[in-house]
C-alpha cells in the first residue's frame, strides 16, 4: 500500500509540474501580448539617443505625467504590423519622433536637425553651398523667402524678400508638393539640387495683390561673401557703403578687413552706410562685435530667458565710433541684423532707412546631440537697449524708401547717403 501511495504521489507531482508549466507558459504569452513594453525591449533600436533616453528612468516630474510604455507600444505595433518592412528604419523613426516632439511646441525656430541636416547647416554657415540662393523662414506660419542672396539665381529670377513659397516642383525628383507644414529643412532639401538643374517655385507676393505665380530657377553654386565694401558718392557726399549679408563663419574676418580699409580712407568720407538689407541674421556674438565697433560702451542687447536675464555690453574698441552712420534695412533684415540696427538707433541715434524689418526677436542655441544631430532651441527673447521687443513687428524706419527694380539707381542708398 505504501509503495502504491509513493508511486501515486510521484506521478501526481509530475503531472502537477507539467500542468503548472503549461499554465505559466500561457500566462507569459498573455502577459507578452498585453504588456508591450516587455516585448519592445527585444527590438533592436540601435544606438539611437531616443532608445537610450526611453530605457532610462525619466525625471520624477515627467514620470508622473507620461507613460513611456505607450511609445514602445506604438513602436512595437509598427514593427509587428506595418507592411512596408523596408521602411522600418529605427534611426529614421527615432529622428522622426524627436522632430515631432520639437514641432509640438509650436515654435518654428525650435527644431531637430538629424546628422545630415546638422552637417549641412554647418556648411551653410561656412558660406558655400549649392542651390537657388534663398534664405527661408516663415511669415504668419507660411514658408517664405526671407531674402534672396545677392547675385544668386533666385535674385536674378526676381524672387523678393517676403514672397510666400507655397509650392515646389522638380520633375527630376518627381516632386510637385505644396509647402504647408514643411519644416525649413524639408524645404531646403526640396529646393536644393544639382548645379544647373531647374526647380519651379509657386510664389505669392502679398504686396502685389495678384494671384500666385510660378518662377523657374536654375540652381547654381552659391558662394556667399558676407561683407562687401564700396566707396560711393552722391549729392556731393562720399560714403563707405558696407553691406553685411549674413552673420556666418566668414563674417568677422571680412568685417575686420573692411574696417581697416575704411580707417585708411577716414579723411575722404563723410560717413558710413551699413547695409543690412536681406540679411537674415546668424551668429549672435558677431552681432555684438559689429555693434561694438560703433558703440563705445553700454548695453547692446538684453536677453530674457527662462531663468534669468542678461545684458550684453559693448565689447570692442569702437574703431568706427567717431564716424557718422546711417543704417539700411528692408523686410529681409532679421535677427542679428535687427540687433545691430536697433542698437545703433537706440544708442547712437543712427537714422534707419528703407523698409520695416522682418521682426525676429528670439534667440536660438544649438545643442549638439550624442547621435551627431542637434537641437536648435529657442532659449530667450532679446530686447533692444530702449526696451523694445520687435518680434513679429519689426523695427520701423525713419525714412521709408522702396527701391525701383526697373532703375539702375539704388534709391534707398542714395537717400541714406544724403542723411549723413
Amino acid at each position: 500500500m505504501s509503495k502504491f501511495f509513493h508511486w501515486f504521489q510521484l506521478i501526481f507531482g509530475v503531472v502537477t509540474l507539467v500542468l503548472l508549466g503549461v499554465a505559466l507558459q500561457f500566462q507569459f504569452k498573455v502577459a507578452e501580448k498585453y504588456l508591450p513594453l516587455e516585448r519592445i525591449k527585444s527590438v533592436k533600436v540601435g544606438n539611437t539617443s531616443l532608445g537610450k533616453v526611453l530605457n532610462e528612468a525619466p525625471p520624477e516630474e515627467i514620470a508622473s505625467q507620461v507613460d513611456f510604455s505607450v511609445f514602445w507600444e506604438a513602436w512595437n505595433l509598427l514593427q509587428q504590423d506595418f507592411n512596408q518592412t523596408d521602411k522600418l528604419d529605427p534611426v529614421k523613426m527615432t529622428d522622426g519622433a524627436i522632430a515631432g516632439m520639437t514641432a509640438s511646441l509650436g515654435d518654428p525656430y525650435t527644431m531637430y536637425l538629424n546628422v545630415h541636416d546638422n552637417e549641412r547647416t554647418g556648411q551653410d554657415l561656412a558660406g558655400a553651398f549649392f542651390g537657388v540662393g534663398i534664405e527661408l523662414g516663415y511669415v504668419d506660419g507660411v514658408l517664405a523667402a526671407i531674402s534672396p542672396l545677392k547675385g544668386s539665381p533666385a535674385e536674378a529670377a526676381g524672387v523678393e524678400a517676403g514672397d510666400l513659397v507655397i509650392r515646389v516642383k522638380d520633375e527630376a525628383k518627381g516632386l510637385d508638393v505644396a509647402t504647408a507644414d514643411w519644416t525649413i529643412m524639408e524645404a531646403v532639401d526640396a529646393i536644393r539640387g544639382p548645379e544647373g538643374s531647374p526647380v519651379i517655385l509657386t510664389l505669392f507676393r502679398q504686396s502685389s495683390g495678384k494671384e500666385p505665380f510660378e518662377v523657374t530657377i536654375n540652381r547654381g553654386e552659391i558662394v556667399v561673401k558676407s561683407v562687401e565694401l564700396e566707396f560711393v558718392e552722391n549729392g556731393g557726399k562720399k560714403a563707405a557703403h558696407i553691406s553685411v549679408s549674413r552673420f556666418g563663419g566668414r563674417t568677422m574676418e571680412e568685417w575686420h578687413q573692411s574696417v581697416q580699409e575704411i580707417l585708411t580712407k577716414r579723411s575722404e568720407i563723410d560717413g558710413i552706410v551699413i547695409d543690412f538689407r536681406n540679411d537674415p541674421g546668424g551668429f549672435f556674438d558677431d552681432a555684438l562685435k559689429i555693434a561694438s565697433d560703433f558703440i563705445p560702451s553700454g548695453t547692446i542687447v538684453t536677453q530674457r530667458g527662462r531663468y534669468n536675464s542678461q545684458s550684453f555690453p559693448a565689447t570692442g574698441n569702437a574703431r568706427l565710433a567717431d564716424i557718422p552712420v546711417v543704417v539700411l534695412v528692408n523686410r529681409g533684415s532679421a535677427s542679428a541684423s535687427e540687433i545691430v540696427a536697433g542698437a545703433l538707433r537706440d544708442r547712437l541715434g543712427a537714422p534707419i532707412v528703407g523698409e520695416k524689418t522682418f521682426g525676429k526677436g528670439t534667440v536660438q542655441d544649438r545643442r549638439e546631440l550624442s547621435n551627431g544631430g542637434a537641437l536648435h532651441i529657442t532659449i530667450a527673447r532679446w530686447e533692444l537697449p530702449g526696451g523694445d521687443w520687435i518680434h513679429e513687428t519689426g523695427i520701423p524706419v525713419d525714412k521709408e524708401v522702396l527701391d525701383n527694380r526697373d532703375t539702375p539707381e539704388d534709391e534707398a542708398l542714395s537717400v541714406a547717403i544724403g542723411m549723413l
